[in-house]
């Protein structure tokens, strides 16, 4: 089996449109939401998103033609794919490179748009880019288009882990030899009146009005998550390729879980035993022990359902001692719910948590709820010399995925 190291990482998010913006936001529990700004929000019953602000890909130097016929998460991703490929400074082989860059909802600004057209004038308005700028695996395509990436390029689907079953299926990919690296993540931009109005009226989002008790993970005033958008890309890279090139390496990949709850579409599996086992396959393949100091980026999305079962799945996974000695926060306390862009968010936020010795707070949780009683950190970041870390996503369709990585060692 082949090693796998993070030599790259890029990000478009709520509070930071590179990596190091986000970090120091993070850290200091800067919160990203705010009110709607992008559609009207009079009749609407949720008012808050955590949106991108003051993007323009023109400025990441992306081709004018491409920002053109390409959706909004399309451009995220490439933003983000741009900002971790300078940073790898990769250079290899076009056959020797993929990508895996999933979008849980994809173009659905093009989607709007089109339909719009559709309604008030009639089929013949419609774009003929209509169905290649909307569908989910163009951030991926344009992608490896860019990077002339002529290996394995394999878009995943997995709502609210999509991008943690992207990241896990390129790790096993180069694991397994069928890639030197892969540039890897998911993007979003699915804040629009009708996934906003979609989630609202399925219950899922929170109705609060004030940005700072919004989005709560943990806290039992949870309503519900708050709409993200963004995009988390990583590069991953076969140990030997990167030494030989004197690559900087952030951290080595060494587990990855991916079950599903095949219980319900929405609500998670109540007994949380499927989410547990994918932490524990994760930590199994990355040879967890109990005097490791682990710390856990929770899913932590602030609904009733979610927390209580991922306190659960915790505990199941490690055992009652070890779930209370685990570092967990959410990111979510400050990025809102990224869906398909969440997992690579929140993986480059572990990395830097396990390289800075700094877990991020989950912000927000003033009145912990007694089924979630294990270590949040709480408002504050905590200084902690970690020696593992863990991503956690769980999806609707009840997908579950986590990623282990370690502090690299040669």
């Amino acid at each position: 089996m082949k090693r796998v190291v993070i030599t790259g990482m890029g990000i478009v998010s709520p509070i930071g449109s590179d990596v190091n913006t986000f970090w120091n936001n993070l850290k200091s529990g800067i919160c990203g939401i705010s009110q709607i700004t992008s559609f009207p929000i009079e009749d609407f019953v949720v008012k808050l998103a955590a949106e991108v602000k003051d993007f323009n890909p023109e400025e990441h130097e992306i081709d004018k033609a491409l920002i053109r016929r390409s959706d909004r998460f399309t451009h995220f991703a490439l933003v983000a794919a741009k900002q971790a490929m300078e940073d790898s400074k990769l250079e290899i082989a076009p056959e020797r490179l993929g990508v895996y860059i999933g979008s849980g909802v994809g173009g659905i600004h093009t989607f709007l748009s089109e339909s719009k057209k559709l309604m008030e004038n009639g089929m013949g308005w419609i774009s003929p880019l209509f169905i290649p700028t909307m569908i989910s695996n163009m951030a991926a395509g344009n992608v490896a288009i860019t990077y002339n990436a002529e290996g394995p390029c394999l878009p995943i689907v997995t709502a609210c882990a999509t991008g943690t079953h992207s990241i896990g299926e390129a790790y096993r990919a180069i694991k397994h030899g069928y890639a030197d690296a892969i540039i890897t993540g998911g993007s979003e931009a699915a804040v629009t009146p009708i996934a906003i109005g979609g989630f609202a009226n399925a219950k899922a989002l929170s109705r609060s009005e004030d940005p700072l008790s919004a989005s709560i993970p943990f806290d039992i005033r949870r309503q519900g998550f708050v709409l993200g958008e963004g995009a988390g890309v990583v590069i991953l890279e076969e140990y030997e390729h990167a030494i030989k090139r004197n690559a900087t390496i952030y951290a080595e990949v060494c587990g990855y879980g991916n079950t599903c709850d095949a219980y319900h579409y929405t609500a998670p599996r109540p007994d949380a035993s499927t989410a547990a086992n994918a932490m524990k396959i994760a930590l199994e393949e990355a040879n967890y022990n109990a005097n490791d100091c682990l710390y856990i980026n929770a899913h932590g999305t602030s609904t009733p359902l979610n927390d209580k079962t991922e306190t659960l799945a915790i505990k199941l996974a490690l055992g009652e001692e070890n779930a209370r000695k685990a570092v967990i926060s959410s990111t979510k306390s400050m990025t809102g719910h990224m869906l398909g862009a969440a997992g690579g968010v929140e993986l480059i936020a572990a990395v830097m948590s396990m390289n800075d010795g700094i877990v991020h707070p989950t912000i927000g949780l003033l009145e912990p709820d007694p089924e979630c009683d294990l270590d949040y950190v709480p408002l504050k970041a905590r200084k902690t010399d970690i020696t593992i870390a863990i991503s956690n996503s769980l999806g609707f369709g009840g997908h579950n995925g986590t990623i282990a990585i370690r502090k690299f060692i040669k």
